[in-house]
């Protein structure tokens, strides 16, 4: 039986050691975020230096079109909403931009997110009377297009999948597998349709009905983005818009783009639509350095795997989607 002596002893060495492994790590976390913090500032943000009298300003949503607030230690790099639209604002009521690219690689998203980088498209345009170009990537589908629609010029790829316009509502509903489990579930809500597409209730017809009507309406107000932005007629709009993808070549075909090109394309296009000549090229991104992001990115590099956050990633998803939410996405 050990004395009091030695398991004081044991203890010391024992917080020594705690003590030891702790400040190694932090030494080696400042290192990394150091280091990191000094290759984004050094970061070049000119894509294109040409004469210093012509600029334009390229900015990029890329992923899934959402509101970035409930962003998390663990949650991967993406489009963030609020840093795109006070990018896009700066830009747009800076005197020294001639013009402004959007690169758009994006499957859609929310309705009020992909509505308010319209709007945001439209004010530029209006208020500050600058062109505004679109140049799509992969994917600039359902939302990624109804951002696009009102841009003085869009290109595509012609293997770009876009298209995909109209409005999708989904959720999951496990109130059967509930009932089989014995599972009981207690809504007390002040009114019938209160608990409307909660996951352990079973859908009625008068619960479908009512979502489906939230779903038209918002089909219609994209419907109208589309005719407002391209100059269609009502028909032609609506036998594109059932929700179908496009290619880039048959969406030059039916009017939904102007253009095949790539970036590079798009850029000589508004240097000669505009007469700028050589211009320079800016892509506007985030203010510059952020702790917080530098931290989170680093965190996960040393304790989680690309493979297990893109797990953790879906699995948050799959759950969040219990709730029916309507989007501009194309799921494909």
């Amino acid at each position: 039986m050990m004395n009091a002596k030695r398991w004081f002893a044991l203890l010391a060495a024992a917080v020594l050691l705690i003590v030891s492994l702790g400040a190694q790590t932090a030494f080696s976390l400042w290192n990394t975020v150091s280091n990191q913090a000094q290759n984004q500032q050094n970061q070049e943000n000119i894509v294109k230096r040409g004469s210093s009298d012509n600029r334009i300003a390229m900015l990029d949503v890329e992923g899934t079109i959402q509101s970035s607030s409930g962003s998390g230690a663990f949650s991967g790099e993406g489009y963030n909403h609020e840093e795109f639209l006070s990018n896009l604002e700066e830009a747009g009521s800076s005197a020294d931009v001639d013009g402004i690219i959007i690169n758009v690689n994006s499957p859609g998203g929310g309705v009020v997110e992909s509505d308010e980088i319209h709007d945001a498209v439209v004010e530029v345009q209006e208020e500050e009377n600058k062109p505004v170009y679109v140049s799509m990537g992969n994917t600039a589908a359902s939302g990624g297009y109804y951002l696009a629609a009102p841009a003085d010029k869009i290109v595509a790829h012609s293997a770009t999948i876009t298209g995909s316009i109209g409005v999708i509502m989904s959720s999951l509903n496990y109130s059967e597998l509930a009932e089989n489990l014995g599972i009981d579930s207690v809504n007390i809500t002040s009114g019938e349709f209160k608990d409307i597409g909660s996951p352990t209730e079973e859908v009625t017809e008068e619960d479908r009905e009512i979502m489906q009507g939230i779903v038209d309406d918002m089909y219609e107000d994209f419907l109208q983005v589309v005719i407002d932005g391209r100059g269609f007629s009502e028909e032609k709009a609506r036998n594109l818009a059932d929700g179908r993808i496009y290619t880039g070549e048959q969406a030059e075909e039916n009017g939904l783009i102007d253009e095949l090109g790539t970036t590079e394309d798009t850029i000589s296009m508004m240097e000669e639509d505009l007469e700028l000549g050589d211009a320079t090229v800016e892509r506007y991104t985030s203010d510059g350095f952020s702790w917080q992001s530098l931290l989170q990115n680093t965190v996960q590099g040393m304790f989680i795997s690309d493979e297990k956050l893109l797990g953790l990633q879906e699995l948050l998803k799959s759950v969040g989607s219990a709730s029916p939410r309507p989007m501009y996405l194309y799921e494909g």
